[in-house]
């Protein structure tokens, strides 16, 4: 049992759940004249809360380290922008807002849509340079992060929110308390807080150990999901799972008052992940056994490569792959080189383990023999734009949730 305080309940007895050892910032990508120097690196030691089971890792870095200029712009994911118009959609079947509110709204990836339809918005974006991407996209967009003070100052202006979203930043906010105490605020009392966040029970379930970086302070399952809204007065009322993320929720909370009781699909997830062992410890136990394997499996997939006189190269810079990478200390003698869509990463190097990434083109240019595809979570969509590579017989590679290499046909076809 390792001790230390949970951020949620305050309590002091916490579990290992696995421990990565230590990795930079995930998405602080260098210079070539960062190259010269040092790089701090942190623990990367996810426990669970032995009292309320919220997964956690210490809150060593200061989200504004990270925040301020941030290298993820959503809208390079074609699938995530059609995600978001989806999202969109559902929002207004079900509650048909007047002014909708997004915290950590990035580049407008989802606002647009609703700005789109002629509804009032708000975006509310900590990193200066993304929020300039929405506002030149026409989405109003105020540079801050949310907190009970900025989000009484919104409200002070704007109003309160018809619906509130918070996508994919709920685990990035280590103020648990503090951040949904903001939401709170920021929507009104017959309002929504929708919320979507990766869910624990796939983290689990299909070893998706690389979604575990300094940028997620925690990790829900529905159950501590509900339990820390309940403690801001925001009561869950229906949940879906939907397929991003290797396995997202979107939670459905109202204020308390106005709640009602929660919806059969919150009690069918909450019995699936106590069917998993979840809702106990215990439960926990094993996970750091299977990750170990997958690191094992690409380590010896990778040597064997080299061995051979292979090229291996990587296909996506994501946050995640940084976590795979230093767990797994690939550098650039196994991984020639990544390429990345984003042009903020061209001509940078990966945190910690300091492989090059380049344009998408480089690859028609070099040919390598294998494809190692980083963000496993957009296969869908990558495997297509990786057609050509079958044309000179090279193959792409998955490394969770297992090792898998795809043969040239299946990539061409």
């Amino acid at each position: 049992m390792d001790h230390a305080t949970c951020r949620l309940c305050g309590g002091t007895e916490l579990t290992t759940f696995v421990d990565l050892g230590a990795s930079p910032p995930c998405e602080l990508f260098l210079t070539a004249d960062d190259l010269l120097g040092p790089e701090a690196t942190y623990p990367l030691h996810a426990r669970v809360c032995d009292a309320c089971l919220l997964v956690q890792v210490p809150a060593l870095i200061d989200p504004d380290e990270t925040f301020t200029e941030y290298a993820y712009f959503s809208s390079f994911s074609s699938s995530w922008v059609d995600h978001a118009r989806r999202y969109v959609d559902a929002v207004n079947e079900r509650v048909k807002p007047e002014f909708v509110v997004e915290v950590a709204s990035n580049d407008g990836y989802l606002l647009q849509h609703v700005v789109a339809d002629g509804t009032r918005a708000l975006g509310i974006e900590p990193s200066a340079n993304v929020g300039d991407a929405a506002r030149e996209k026409g989405v109003p967009t105020v540079t801050a992060f949310l907190n009970p003070e900025t989000a009484a100052a919104v409200v002070a202006e704007h109003g309160q929110a018809d619906v509130v979203i918070a996508n994919n930043v709920f685990a990035h906010i280590p103020d648990v308390i503090g951040f949904g105490t903001g939401l709170r605020r920021l929507v009104s009392d017959t309002g929504w807080v929708v919320i979507e966040v990766q869910h624990l029970l796939t983290l689990v379930e299909h070893c998706q150990f690389d979604t575990i970086y300094h940028e997620h302070f925690q990790y829900y399952t529905v159950a501590t999901a509900s339990d820390a809204l309940a403690r801001v007065g925001l009561t869950l009322v229906d949940v879906d799972l939907v397929p991003t993320h290797g396995g997202s929720i979107r939670l459905w909370a109202r204020p308390t008052e106005v709640a009602g009781a929660p919806s059969d699909q919150v009690r069918e997830v909450l019995a699936a992940e106590a069917a998993a062992g979840l809702h106990t410890v215990e439960g926990y136990a094993g996970f750091a056994a299977r990750v170990s394997k997958v690191r094992n499996d690409l380590l010896r997939f990778l040597l064997d490569a080299a061995d051979a006189g292979k090229t291996v190269v990587g296909y996506g810079a994501p946050g995640k792959g940084n976590t795979m990478l230093n767990y797994c200390g690939i550098r650039p003698d196994l991984l020639a080189y990544t390429v990345d869509r984003n042009p903020y990463k061209h001509g940078r190097f990966t945190p910690g383990t300091r492989i090059p990434i380049h344009h998408p083109d480089r690859l028609a240019e070099d040919q390598p023999d294998y494809v190692l595809i980083l963000p496993w979570n957009l296969r869908d969509e990558i495997v297509p734009q990786l057609a050509d590579v079958a044309q000179w017989g090279g193959r792409l590679v998955v490394a969770i949730p297992e090792l898998e290499v795809i043969e040239p046909e299946e990539v061409s076809s």
